[in-house]
Order: C-alpha cells, then structure tokens, then sequence
C-alpha cells in the first residue's frame, strides 16, 4: 500500500505529532480521513492521484500514528478548528501554502473548517458522505438518530462511552464498519491495522473528544461565523454514497449552498458511507475531473 510514498511525522502546535504519508508529482492535494479510521481508507486512491497530484494522506490527532492529546476545557482540543490548524502546519512542513483538499466523514468536517478559518489555503474543496455538521444538527429526529446513534453515543460525557467501546473495540470498529458500508469495505489486514489504531484507551477518548467537540464548541464556531457572515470562498465538490443515508435525509448540494458562495457541485455514488474504499474508481474520476488544473 502507498508504494513511492514517504512517511513523516510532523510536530504542530501544542506538540502534538501527526502522522503522513506524500508521494507523487504536482499541484498539492490534502486527504483527510474518516471515523473510525486513518489515512489507510486512500490506499485505493492516493497512488493513482498521484500520477497527477502531490499527494498527502494525513492521520487526523487523535486518529492512527497521530498524537492523542487531552481534551481540554470545552473539548477544544478536538476542535475542528484545533484539528484544521494541524493540518495548515503538516501542509507548510511540506511547502505547501496552497493545495487541494478532500475530506470524508470526520475529515470532510475538518477540511469545512480549515476552509473556513484559512480560505487562502484552500483551491478547491471536496467533501465525501456528509453536510455541514450544524444542519444535521438541526435537522435531528427520529430518522436521523437512529442512522446517527453514535453522534448522541459518544457525546455522552467521560467515561461511559469510552467504558464500552473500550470492553471490546474490535467488535466495536467492525460492527461501524459493516454497518456503515456496503458489502466489504476493506482487506482484513486493513481492518487490523484500524483495530491497531483505534483500540487503546487513548485514541477511544480522543475520538469521543472529537464528537463531543463537534456537539459544543464546533457548534459555537459555526454559529459566530454565520452571525459574521463567513461562509466557504472556494469552488465545493460533495459527494455522497448514493445506498448511504445523507442523501436520503438532506438534499446535499442545497445543504452545502447554504453555507458558500462559491460553485457547488454534487455526485452521488453507488455505494454506502465509505466511498474511497467502497468506489475508489469512481471517486478518483471524480477528483480528477474536478481538481485537474485546467487551461
């Protein structure tokens, strides 16, 4: 996996270490992973991306081969913003000021924010299976919460989650896995290097801490950038599994609109949630058509 990549762990603010994988050859394009797991979930993609791109596959804090800081007062360690500002600093250790960015799940919401709080980093945006975190929120009812059982799951405040999960995290991660995707998402030694990173005490509360950001202090980010009239500058790209569930609970294209004043475009794609290892072709067509520098 990942032939002709390098790895490099990149220190950022506060210390913490985060984890990557770069190869390939021109314009830079940051990829950013889901829950519950790492830069692995390109394996598929990255090498054939980067035939036309620099490519960087990131761990998120808190996720894989990163570091797994406290959560701090108010979760802000796992802000999104927090997490963003990580991924600015692991893109200039590279040389990188300006790049391309793509997100799925968590990521996508990580790359929302970083586009949002460093817009001139940005070129053009692509988020995979989700709408901006705030417009699920307050669409919550019956149908969302039972699709979304883990966002009011691992909210609930230290250690209960953390308790459970961590009782049996293999059994945990691959039922999320089997529930969320269609079919097999992904080879067993895969699966086990996802166990590897996600089973130890710290990295299950560093993921809760990154859901329990994203119900308090992310939600109070969003709310002062609308009350200010900050919304996304860059062309957006969404895409979406077209067997998953946001497509079903949210018109996707129009949710992205209500936050950006740039072009959005939006795909659905035959599979469930995880999209570059459920569709990596279709997802690499798509990436290329988009973000290609044209002219």
């Amino acid at each position: 996996m990942f032939e002709g990549f390098t790895s490099r762990t990149v220190a950022v603010g506060g210390g913490v270490q985060i984890f990557a994988r770069i190869g390939g050859k021109g314009p830079p394009l940051l990829l950013l992973h889901g829950y519950p797991e790492t830069h692995l979930c390109w394996r598929k993609v990255a090498p054939r991306l980067a035939e036309r791109f620099t490519v960087v596959a990131a761990d998120l804090r808190g996720y894989g081969d990163s570091g797994k800081p406290p959560g701090g007062d108010d979760h802000v360690n796992y802000s999104k913003r927090a997490m963003a500002l990580d991924q600015v600093e692991v893109m200039r250790a590279f040389g990188f000021e300006r790049f391309r960015l793509v997100g799925h799940d968590r990521g996508g919401r990580v790359a929302h924010r970083l586009a949002l709080d460093h817009p001139e980093r940005v070129e053009r945006l692509a988020v995979l299976d989700i709408a901006p975190t705030a417009a699920m929120y307050r669409a919550t009812d019956r149908r969302f919460a039972e699709a979304y059982y883990h966002w009011f799951f691992l909210i609930q405040p230290f250690d209960l989650p953390e308790r459970l999960i961590g009782a049996d995290p293999g059994y945990y991660l691959r039922r999320s896995l089997a529930g969320w995707g269609r079919g097999a998402v992904a080879e067993e030694e895969v699966v086990a290097d996802y166990i590897r990173c996600f089973a130890s005490p710290g990295a299950i509360h560093a993921t809760c801490e990154d859901y329990r950001a994203a119900a308090t202090i992310d939600l109070e980010h969003d709310a002062a950038d609308a009350a200010a009239g900050r919304r996304l500058r860059m062309p957006l790209l969404a895409i979406w599994g077209g067997q998953g569930v946001v497509g079903r609970l949210f018109d996707v294209p129009a949710t992205w609109r209500e936050v950006s004043d740039a072009e959005v475009s939006g795909e659905a794609v035959p599979c469930g949630h995880f999209l570059p290892e459920e569709k990596p072709e279709e997802i690499i067509d798509l990436i290329l058509r988009y973000f290609l520098p044209t002219g």
